[in-house]
């Protein structure tokens, strides 16, 4: 079947108060290649990735169509997919080599989605994928953890910016595999570190070690950086135990003193979920870790970190509303937009 559908895109990078930042277009409805799943899309969470690609997009002919986390229901299958039917309810975190979740028909390669949590409506499901994949391969995958819940108590974990999107989900992914989570954030978000089962919150303001070192606790086995390492890299140089492992998801300009750590035989990991799809690797991993997470949230493991919802459609307007509270730096958990095209 040939056509056009309704989607949300951009021509450049413009700031969001711009009218034009989004704009309701339509473009070619595609067929799914052998592995693919055609996904009529009911809802979209909007990550700070997507803005950054927004604000660096250069001026082009045809609309540029973001969008990573999404639920929504299969209407069409590829040749190989045997295992997700027409009609399930899935969700996925995407991809950058492939047209985004702002479209109302979106093809996406079957082994980076899983059958959405069935205890979960359209909007808190939407909320998850990219920061679980996030979190969950961090700890996993580069900290080395093990992946059963209590199976590494004993050990410690400090995450900065345990508050944000990715926080909130490692905090909670930390807490059921048995560590002891400490997380630092304003103490006007205590609450809601607690609901995401931080056991010790920290103030971020002043000197972290000062306060670490009040609260009993002078070394850590991890500590994950979800936030600008460079502030903060003396601080870790003196909190990091021994043998420890420390990584970071945001980039940095300056050069990173790793050598300080070379005595204590510190890990350093770097994690970026779209470094599997864009390379070729592992990428039906993502789909497993999916799946994991969606029997965790149904056994009520684990649960959504949405805090907000946009109804009424997913179109230029509410897009533009959320990517504007994203770009704000204020809130906490996610922000979801819902309703068809």
């Amino acid at each position: 079947m040939t056509g056009k559908i309704a989607a949300v895109g951009f021509y450049e990078g413009l700031p969001i108060n711009d009218p034009n930042s989004f704009q309701d277009v339509t473009v070619p409805r595609s067929q799914p290649l052998s592995n693919d799943l055609l996904v009529a899309v009911r809802g979209v969470s909007v990550n700070p990735i997507d803005t950054k690609l927004r604000q660096k997009a250069q001026k082009a002919l045809t609309p540029q169509i973001l969008g990573f986390d999404a639920v929504g229901e299969v209407v069409a299958t590829g040749a190989n997919v045997h295992d997700i039917q027409i009609g399930d309810r899935v969700y996925y975190a995407g991809t950058t080599k492939r047209a985004g979740s702002n479209q109302a028909l979106q093809l996406v390669d079957r082994r980076i989605c899983a059958l959405a949590p069935k205890t979960l409506t359209d909007a808190q499901a939407a909320a998850i994928p990219l920061t679980a994949l996030t979190a969950y391969e961090l700890l996993f995958e580069k900290f080395g953890l093990i992946a059963k819940k209590n199976a590494n108590e004993g050990k410690n974990i400090l995450i900065i910016n345990s508050g944000g999107g990715v926080g909130s989900m490692m905090s909670q992914l930390a807490h059921w595999a048995g560590l002891t989570v400490y997380g630092t954030s304003s103490p006007d978000n205590f609450e809601w570190l607690h609901y995401n089962q931080v056991d010790f919150p920290v103030d971020y303001h002043g000197d972290p070690k000062k306060k670490l070192a009040a609260s009993g606790i002078e070394k850590f086995d991890y500590i994950a950086v979800l936030y600008a390492i460079t502030p903060y890299f003396d601080a870790i140089s003196d909190l990091i135990a021994p043998l420890g492992h420390v990584g970071t998801i945001v980039e940095v300009e300056e050069p990173l003193p790793l050598v300080t750590w070379k005595n204590l035989s510190v890990s350093f990991d770097w994690e970026y979920v779209f470094a599997k799809t864009d390379f070729n690797r592992d990428i039906a991993t993502q789909g497993r870790i999916l799946a994991h997470v969606a029997q965790l949230v149904d056994k009520g493991e684990l649960h959504t970190t949405l805090t907000q919802t946009i109804t009424g459609g997913i179109n230029a307007a509410n897009l533009r509303k959320a990517t504007a509270l994203v770009e704000a730096g204020h809130m906490i958990g996610k922000v979801v937009v819902t309703g068809p095209f």
